[in-house]
């Protein structure tokens, strides 16, 4: 089973994508703080970005656990679901 790495990188313009370590693509998650916010953040707009980070993929695990109850109403045990 192979594992894919991720990695928050700060771009050169300041915006933070979230990207495969392995590749250089198209960024899957990318963040932009107006000059107004990153004056407010100051130094924290990294911590903030990864609790934004995140919050998003929880919030897909959610609904992915959602949409396999949907599928399989209480018989849950025939898929493993892996995080």
């Amino acid at each position: 089973m192979s594992t894919t790495l991720y990695e928050i990188v700060l771009l050169p313009d300041g915006d933070f994508v979230l990207q495969r370590a392995d590749e250089k693509e198209e960024p899957l998650i990318r963040i932009h703080f107006s000059d107004e916010a990153r004056g407010m953040l100051q130094d924290a707009s990294m911590d903030v970005a990864k609790a934004m980070i995140d919050a998003g993929i929880d919030m897909v695990e959610q609904l992915g656990e959602e949409m396999l109850e949907e599928d399989f109403g209480d018989d849950t045990e025939a898929v493993q679901l892996l995080h």
